[in-house]
């Protein structure tokens, strides 16, 4: 089995403290495996197996306890008196009600409890009013490019590897087949399940001809800036008369709360505060974007691996925004703790004028910068900010 090594070090962190780790990301993006990686951590650390209570439930196994006295029932009665349980609920969602039942066992019990979802709702509501600074998100996304070559195993030259990534992206599931029509057919599946099961079952939408147009143009236009009213403009151009900008927003509400898009923010940095007017999405996997559009890495390659910098700084712990200094556009700010970056992304450095480098001097803050480049040749350092290849960043 191949190690997680991110996600395991992130739930050794909180382990056996007060908090709930609520586990979270989009359908198959290896949710699952993660818990089960951190539970076989448990045993081999001398955790018994009575101690652990793992119920996936997803499972036709675990049907007769999607009520929330069912689920807390079955789980009182396998408590060890005087030992430390470890609780695991997969995609617990499922369950009515399970907010209430996952405080009682907070309360009832000496328990380290680990849940997990395809929702952002999972943080909301009752489970936060419930749980108010006793919870802590774990975000999953797909692999990152370092364990896509883990995962697969590739022996190709890095760069030629990085185009794969680009194509195929980044589901456990893509990267575990050679296949190239069986990659196709399961990224299609995840696509498919995510609109219908997490999106559209959920929400109850009547129109999901129109949710799936809404997404579509959302992977078209990754990296570009959006609003409600231009996707319901590009919409009606197309003959989806009932597009308005007050549904266009749920829908891509709704999106983003599957994990299939996130949003970046436009923030003022002169000003300091977030821009209203428009923000960009980004998709969470490129491989689902090439398959839905018919494309490849070569299609708008600048926004796809814009795309993929911005989830590997999700991944690597940072809130991301547009940055806007004036008239000048920096692609990325990140900000951890009391940490900030900028980032540009491109291509290759444009021979005739020197916007990209030349955004993050005119930045008159201390603060580290970086420009990304698919080009090796223009990797070196101008006016002391490093300018580094694409590969090398995500492998460092």
């Amino acid at each position: 089995m191949v190690v997680r090594q991110l996600y395991l070090d992130r739930l050794k962190q909180y382990q056996d403290t007060e908090f709930v780790k609520v586990i979270t990301g989009v359908r198959r993006s290896g949710k699952t495996f993660v818990l089960r990686m951190f539970r076989d951590f448990l045993q081999e650390s001398g955790i018994a197996a009575d101690q652990i209570i793992f119920i996936n439930f997803e499972s036709m196994k675990y049907q007769h306890l999607l009520t929330k006295e069912a689920l807390y029932q079955y789980v009182t009665a396998r408590v060890v008196p005087d030992r430390k349980m470890y609780l695991f609920f997969d995609e617990v969602q499922r369950v009515t009600d399970w907010e209430d039942a996952i405080n009682s066992f907070r309360v009832d019990f000496d328990a380290d409890i680990y849940v997990s979802g395809s929702n952002a709702s999972l943080l909301s509501g009752e489970l936060a009013t419930l749980l108010t600074g006793r919870m802590v998100e774990i975000p999953i996304y797909p692999l990152s490019f370092k364990e896509f070559l883990q995962f697969t195993g590739s022996t190709k030259p890095l760069d030629l590897a990085f185009n794969d990534y680009v194509t195929e992206g980044g589901f456990p599931a893509v990267a575990l087949v050679t296949d190239t029509e069986v990659k196709r057919s399961v990224l299609d599946g995840i696509y498919s399940s995510i609109l219908l099961r997490d999106v559209n079952e959920r929400a109850a939408i009547r129109n999901d001809g129109l949710l799936t147009q809404v997404a579509t143009y959302l992977l078209s236009e990754i990296g570009n800036p959006i609003s409600g009213n231009k996707i319901a403009g590009a919409l009606k151009n197309e003959g989806w008369g009932t597009a308005n900008a007050t549904s266009m927003l749920r829908y891509m509400n709704l999106l983003c709360a599957a994990f299939i898009f996130y949003p970046a923010k436009r923030y003022d940095l002169r000003g300091k505060a977030y821009l209203r007017s428009t923000a960009k999405y980004y998709a969470v996997d490129t491989g689902l974007r090439n398959v839905t559009l018919n494309r490849n890495y070569r299609d708008n390659f600048g926004h796809q691996i814009e795309n993929i910098v911005y989830l590997e700084l999700l991944r690597r712990g940072y809130r991301v925004d547009v940055g806007k200094d004036g008239e000048r556009e920096i692609d990325f700010v990140a900000k951890r703790g009391h940490e900030v970056a900028y980032y540009q992304v491109t291509m290759q450095l444009p021979t005739q004028d020197n916007r990209e480098i030349g955004n993050l001097q005119a930045l008159d803050d201390n603060y580290a910068k970086t420009l990304i480049t698919a080009n090796r040749m223009d990797v070196g350092e101008v006016a002391g900010i490093p300018i580094v290849h694409i590969v090398d960043w995500l492998l460092a």
